[in-house]
């Protein structure tokens, strides 16, 4: 047994992704890997900001210099195989013109679309559905949420 009070500290998982929405759709990608149907965004690295990450991956993903602009939620939602995980959503904006310019990153993605926010079950696993909509929900209405496994607490 440790006598070291920090080694029952929680070493989270940090992950920090985009919302790009209009009034009834939201901006989603597909993945080449995994549970397909996501958010543009990804994990931090060390020493990365939720804020800076956010934006590094839209970059990376999209193409697209973009400025996270407004917590939406943060979500603590661990997983069986990962460990506790804390993930924050962010405002960046309306695309627009920018639409126009979106050059995805082929070795992550080969696909992205608006999904309209009724029809998110049919896209995304259940705690991902839950989070976009709550992030839908706190963009609407201008607030920020928090949220565990998708749902506020």
């Amino acid at each position: 047994m440790s006598t070291d009070p920090t080694a029952r500290f929680a070493t989270p998982r940090v992950a920090a992704g985009a919302l790009f929405a209009t009034h009834d759709a939201v901006l989603l990608v597909r993945k080449t890997y995994g549970n397909r149907w996501d958010l543009p965004g990804g994990y931090l690295d060390i020493g990365e900001s939720p804020a800076a990450a956010c934006e590094r991956e839209v970059h990376e993903e999209l193409g697209l210099k973009r400025t996270a602009r407004r917590m939406l939620v943060c979500d603590w939602a661990p997983n069986p195989g990962e460990g506790d995980k804390i993930l924050y959503l962010f405002d960046c904006g309306t695309l627009g013109d920018d639409e126009d310019r979106i050059v995805l990153d082929r070795t992550e993605l080969d696909h992205w679309q608006w999904v309209p926010i009724a029809e998110i079950d049919h896209f995304a696993i259940p705690r991902l559905a839950r989070r976009v909509r709550e992030a839908h929900t706190a963009w609407r209405e201008g607030t920020t949420l928090y949220l565990e496994h998708g749902a506020p607490r």
